[in-house]
């Protein structure tokens, strides 16, 4: 992924979109990858005035969507038999991504408050979740 890529798939196709949809209180959320900050990814998010989070520089963990790729990849995992080729583990991946349990997400969603409070406590290293 480069900063070209990121800005014309996800930033112009899907967050643009969405944060017009959610209106000035929209506070965008991603993380340290090189892509993401590339000076061609700043400009864009300026363009469409669009507040990035402030994101301390070792808490990859305060995405909430980290944990669901791992709860995606337990379940992939776990299936017997395992997927054997790439069709069959799409298959498998899209299922068990729809059958997350929601409760789950929303727990995740309702943690962030903590997981904020306890990266500010660690001064943005390592936290317990």
């Amino acid at each position: 992924m480069t900063g070209h890529i990121y800005r014309d798939v996800i930033l112009e196709q899907h967050v643009r979109l969405f944060r017009g949809a959610m209106g000035a209180e929209f506070l965008f959320m991603d993380d340290n990858a090189r892509p993401h900050r590339a000076n061609i990814v700043d400009e864009c998010l300026q363009s469409e005035d669009i507040t990035r989070m402030d994101w301390p520089a070792y808490s990859p963990d305060l995405n909430p969507i980290e944990h669901v790729w791992d709860m995606l990849g337990r379940r992939i995992a776990a299936r017997q038999p395992p997927p054997t080729c790439l069709p069959e583990l799409r298959r498998a991946m899209l299922y068990e991504w729809c059958n997350i349990p929601q409760d789950q997400i929303d727990n995740l969603i309702l943690s962030m408050p903590r997981r904020c409070k306890a990266c500010i406590a660690s001064s943005g290293r390592h936290t317990p979740y």
